[in-house]
């Protein structure tokens, strides 16, 4: 079983803990979110199991941050769906593995009876190609996105436009690794390596 969930990435002095987002947590599940290595400019990722985070969490986040943010929200390790927020609210979307994302989201016949059997047909491959295309044509506009989004981070330079797309239709077995691929390409600092124990 993979990770599901979601990986939210901001910038604070503080820890992202502490945003009033995560008020209403009890000490219980704080317990459960589990920070990433942070990034240098105050950049952290925090991996939150799923249940916890609400779409309308993100504004009060950029918010309290002052500063863009993202999450992606993550199923079983295999594909996310990022969704990422500007201080303008400019909003930005895209799908990480996507030929997962076009067999999840691929539309079923209104008549089907049996799921497991659908999934072997000629049908279903139809229906996901087709989806795959939709996504596919999506990309160029989620890869703008995301590229304005960073620079109104501040990243200190402008990735190219071209490799965001390669990116978006790359494949990693861990979704995880394609979301922290994917912020090194925006131009965030990478991450810094915990010091050795001693």
């Amino acid at each position: 079983m993979g990770f599901s969930g979601h990986l939210v990435f901001a910038r604070s002095d503080r820890p992202l803990l502490e945003a009033p987002v995560f008020d209403s947590l009890g000490e219980e599940l704080k317990a459960t979110l589990h920070a990433w290595e942070s990034r240098p400019g105050g950049w952290q990722t925090l991996q939150i199991d799923s249940g916890i985070w609400d779409d309308a969490d993100l504004p009060v986040l950029v918010e309290w941050s002052r500063a863009p943010a993202c999450v992606a929200d993550v199923s079983d390790s295999s594909l996310a769906l990022v969704t990422g927020l500007d201080t303008t609210g400019q909003r930005w979307q895209a799908w990480l593995n996507l030929d997962n994302a076009a067999r999840i989201l691929a539309e079923e016949p209104e008549d089907l009876e049996d799921q497991l059997l659908w999934l072997d047909t000629p049908e279903f491959h139809e229906a996901v190609r087709h989806k795959r295309a939709e996504l596919d044509a999506e990309i160029p506009a989620d890869a703008e996105g995301a590229v304005a989004w960073a620079a109104a981070a501040g990243t200190p330079v402008t990735p190219e436009t071209a490799s965001i797309e390669e990116l978006l239709r790359s494949h990693e077995t861990f979704t995880e690794d394609l979301f922290s691929t994917l912020l090194d390409q925006l131009g965030f600092p990478e991450a810094t390596q915990p010091s050795p124990a001693p």
